[in-house]
């Protein structure tokens, strides 16, 4: 049984845990960490959702993540759900957004990650991921506008993948 902390809109603790697979109360929230990860030499890394999923089986994020579990803050999650979906443990992660999602009752921090090393050391999770592929910036860009993308983590990913179109080479 997972175990969230119960969040008000401004992000302040309601003092109610939530139970992941149960209806969230109305006016409450769950916090959701998502780590984008990028090679040093600029690809990005893709996971592949397992094909039993729920939301958007089979579909490609640009990120590891899930939700905060209770007690952690939400680097503190980003951190353990970029190591168990991956195996990348990070030193340091930046923060790229905070987005409100009220369809989900979450509220969503977006984290950058760059690693350097050997591509070939990504694992997978069992019932999370099921593949994974390295993607240079310009191709990454097309994938993220593809159907084979998950739709909205590209909303949520929208103004970084406009900043990164803006990059020099």
């Amino acid at each position: 049984m997972e175990i969230w902390d119960g969040y008000f809109e401004d992000e302040t603790l309601a003092g109610v845990d939530l139970i992941r697979g149960q209806t969230i109360p109305e006016g409450l929230m769950h916090i959701v960490s998502e780590i984008i990860v990028r090679h040093e030499d600029g690809d990005y890394l893709l996971m592949q959702r397992d094909l039993k999923k729920e939301t958007y089986p089979g579909l490609y994020e640009a990120s590891a993540g899930g939700s905060v579990l209770k007690g952690e803050t939400p680097i503190e999650g980003a951190f353990r759900e970029l190591k168990e979906e991956t195996g990348i443990q990070a030193d340091s992660l930046i923060q790229i957004y905070r987005k409100i999602n009220n369809k989900r009752n979450a509220i969503h921090y977006g984290y950058l990650c760059h690693v350097n090393g050997a591509k070939d050391k990504i694992r997978l999770q069992e019932g999370e991921t099921v593949s994974y592929r390295w993607l240079p910036k310009e191709e990454f860009l097309k994938f993220a506008d593809s159907k084979e993308f998950v739709p909205s983590l590209r909303e949520r990913l929208s103004e970084y993948l406009e900043s990164i179109k803006r990059e020099k080479p």
